[in-house]
């Protein structure tokens, strides 16, 4: 760790041709203006939103920290900080799940269906990080484990009890509720793809090997912002009702 701070020390420029350090350092700062936003609308909204909104922040904020340690780790030693983006994915991936369950509360949503949805998002963070950086030898098992995971979530928010409870609430609740669907659907979709480029074997063969750290950056950005601005919508449009 000492190591870690002194090589941080030495660093006095970013390179214009890093790219990867680029989006490490645009990503920091656009989490952090997202969280300051989210934050300070708190007061416009009634209180059955504002937790909602305030959990939106949180997401972005961990974020924002997390890209911090990131961009140096980066800036220090030009490697992928696989540990502290796990980390991060620990923390906010299941607060995201949480969001589902605080917008459908209105239809009755019960707490069975978000620790549900916390234990699949757990086991595909926790085998994809077993896959991905401890036992990477499997990884092809690890990363079959974490997909199938990957859309037992996908199931419940389309088609399963997540979707019902939708379509229960209907309006605004439901229009948000199909965006959310389609930020998990597609904008999630990057993760398992950079799992396959970031491993090696049968994946490598198939796909080839990459870096995918600025496609991971962009990618959070657009999935953990973009899910708070659905939130934040659909608390404004409510409270407007």
């Amino acid at each position: 760790m000492t190591n870690y701070f002194m090589s941080s020390a030495l660093i006095t420029k970013m390179l214009p041709t890093d790219y990867v350090g680029f989006t490490f350092f645009v990503g920091c700062m656009a989490m952090m203006a997202a969280s300051a936003f989210f934050f300070l609308s708190l007061s416009q909204f009634d209180k059955k939103w504002r937790t909602s909104v305030l959990v939106s922040g949180l997401i972005t904020f961990i974020a924002a920290v997390h890209y911090f340690y990131m961009r140096d780790y980066w800036a220090a030693f030009q490697e992928s900080p696989t540990f502290f983006r796990y980390v991060d994915w620990i923390l906010t991936v299941p607060l995201m799940c949480l969001e589902f369950y605080l917008i459908l509360k209105i239809a009755g949503a019960k707490q069975s269906l978000l620790w549900k949805m916390i234990f699949y998002s757990v086991i595909m963070l926790v085998t994809g990080y077993l896959g991905e950086a401890v036992y990477p030898e499997n990884a092809a098992l690890w990363g079959f484990i974490s997909g199938v995971a990957y859309f037992a979530i996908v199931y419940e928010i389309w088609l399963g009890e997540a979707a019902k409870l939708a379509k229960t609430a209907g309006g605004n609740v439901l229009a948000a509720h199909k965006i959310l669907c389609w930020f998990v659907l597609v904008g999630w979709a990057i993760y398992p793809l950079g799992y396959m480029l970031g491993t090696e074997g049968w994946y490598t063969n198939m796909l080839g090997k990459g870096n995918v750290d600025v496609a991971y950056n962009i990618a959070d950005a657009i999935n953990k912002i973009g899910f708070g601005l659905v939130i934040y919508s659909l608390a404004v449009k409510s409270t407007k009702d």
